[in-house]
């Protein structure tokens, strides 16, 4: 297995999302767009990320071709980014957007298939190579908050083109692992998503990502307003991925001991008290500090979860679209109608009450997990 260079492609993704994430929010604050504005341009690259991930899974899944798919979107998203420098306009730059998103979004969910597939039946030690793309993300999000603070939002253009190249370059190094053959009698995908415990994960991860929405969208904007520096909110986004970090190295640990549901349910309660404490205690340093550590849950320990059980449910020639629907339906369609939604209420109703609707949002999926996800031990 090419544990490096595979390492390596997950580093320059999860760097690229150590600029749009944290700053790219700022960007757009800088060139005068308001709150709706900027919570409906945050939400393109999920709501590319709801149609594009299928797009190109069911291309994968037919063709054989992962890495040739991952290659091309890698390339399309850094040549259609350059364009994003002279673009300043609601609407120019949100079609910029729509266009280098979705080739953008077309990578990842492909590269996880192709991941998978050199583990084999190792499945359980894949946080240990996407450990790797926490680390980027978290020198990304501390190096360029001190460049924000240095030279303004004008740093975040460079720095993401940058990164896309070298995300393109990565890819160039990997190539497609070998294949068993799929059964030619294997039923559907509908046979699959007809499964209530299924639907009720699917479901559970369009919550978790929904409740994400306000975070993703806002807390940048959100920690600036009340004062702390743009060095200081890099550390508070870099703490989260940290904790992170920690959880993945002992992740397959965990599932074989606790078993995929039990890791989902802990998540999404955690996610719930993360929620709370940011909208009512933002004011104390000490307890942002602490939400931020819950990052290992609402991200770290669901994410590694929601693979094993992907890798579960979709078996053989689904597998790819599996990914993408997870992707899609998760990352895609519940951060898009979160961050969008959080958008029209943050001036109006504020953070606090937008950032206990989150809380509401993790905890019903908490009881979806609960009532329909069959248990499954990791193994």
């Amino acid at each position: 297995m090419p544990y490096w260079r595979l390492s390596s492609f997950y580093f320059f993704y999860f760097a690229a999302l150590g600029v749009l994430v944290p700053y790219w929010g700022l960007y757009l604050k800088s060139l005068g767009f308001n709150a709706v504005a900027i919570g409906q341009l945050m939400a393109i690259p999920m709501a590319t990320k709801f149609i594009a991930p299928f797009v190109w899974g069911w291309l994968g899944d037919h063709l054989g071709r992962r890495m040739a798919i991952v290659r091309l979107g890698a390339l399309l998203t850094t040549l259609i980014f350059v364009a994003v420098f002279w673009l300043q306009g609601f609407w120019e730059l949100g079609l910029a957007m729509v266009l280098f998103s979705f080739f953008w979004n077309a990578v990842l969910p492909q590269f996880e298939a192709v991941v998978i597939c050199y583990l084999g039946k190792a499945v359980s030690r894949y946080a240990q190579i996407r450990v790797w793309g926490s680390i980027g993300f978290i020198v990304t999000v501390v190096v360029l908050g001190m460049a924000v603070d240095l030279r303004g939002s004008a740093a975040v253009l460079p720095v993401l083109l940058s990164i896309y190249a070298l995300l393109w370059g990565a890819s160039l190094l990997i190539a497609d692992p070998a294949t068993s053959p799929h059964p030619v009698d294997q039923p559907g995908i509908l046979s699959v998503l007809r499964k209530p415990a299924v639907l009720a994960f699917l479901t559970a991860c369009f919550l978790l990502q929904a409740g994400h929405g306000a975070y993703y969208g806002f807390y940048s904007i959100y920690m600036e307003a009340l004062g702390y520096s743009k060095t200081m909110i890099g550390q508070l986004w870099a703490l989260g991925v940290i904790a992170e970090v920690a959880v993945f190295l002992v992740m397959h640990r965990l599932l074989l001991r606790l078993g995929a549901r039990n890791v989902l349910m802990i998540s999404l309660l955690l996610a719930a008290l993360r929620w709370y404490l940011i909208g009512n205690f933002a004011d104390s340093l000490v307890l942002l500090f602490f939400a931020q550590t819950l990052h290992a849950a609402t991200f770290g320990t669901f994410h590694a979860a929601a693979i094993h059980l992907v890798h579960h449910y979709f078996t053989g020639r689904h597998q790819g679209r599996g990914q993408a629907l997870y992707s899609s339906l998760s990352f895609g369609l519940g951060g898009a109608l979160g961050t969008m939604s959080s958008g029209f209420l943050w001036e109006g109703a504020g953070p606090t009450l937008v950032f206990n609707l989150s809380v509401a949002v993790s905890l019903l999926g908490l009881f979806i997990v609960w009532r329909w996800v069959v248990n499954d031990r990791g193994q």
